[in-house]
């Protein structure tokens, strides 16, 4: 795909990639070996504030955990936009996506959960965006927010 492709696709669906968040401890945002670029884990954050805090199973449902999956997978984009310079055209695949999702002990739709981000990916790239995928509910996570995002790209 190109990045004018991308680009256009991400107009037609109105997504506005933000500056890419920083880290909120002592990690890099990306690294890049060998054509793989792999970003740490991306919290639902939408100018500066996340978009859902607490569990699933408890305070947050279903859709508001789809819909915080989507924006970690927005905020991984611009990570991923950052690693290639700019161009997402570069982007060959999508290789991996990690799902980590705050939920209470009886919760088990960890997976409808992480459909959010992996929904946009294959609504993006098509089938480049098909990829391999773990989803791990677990107690907590970092500010409280209800789901985080990890991901596993090539690019050329």
């Amino acid at each position: 795909m190109t990045m004018a492709t991308i680009e256009s696709r991400l107009a037609e669906l109105g997504i506005t990639l933000p500056e890419p968040p920083a880290p909120v401890a002592t990690y890099v945002p990306f690294t890049i070996h060998q054509g793989v670029v792999t970003i740490s884990g991306q919290l639902p954050l939408r100018d500066g504030a996340l978009l859902a805090t607490g569990k699933l199973g408890a305070e947050v449902s279903v859709e508001a955990g789809k819909a915080a999956a989507r924006a970690c997978f927005i905020n991984l984009l611009a990570q991923l936009r950052a690693a290639c310079d700019g161009d997402l055209g570069r982007v060959r695949r999508v290789l991996r996506l990690g799902g980590f999702i705050a939920s209470t002990p009886d919760f088990t739709q960890q997976a409808a959960v992480m459909n959010g981000a992996s929904d946009l990916a294959v609504e993006i790239f098509g089938d480049i965006g098909r990829h391999a995928r773990s989803t791990i509910g677990v107690a907590v996570l970092p500010l409280d927010a209800a789901v985080e995002v990890e991901g596993l790209f090539a690019i050329g």
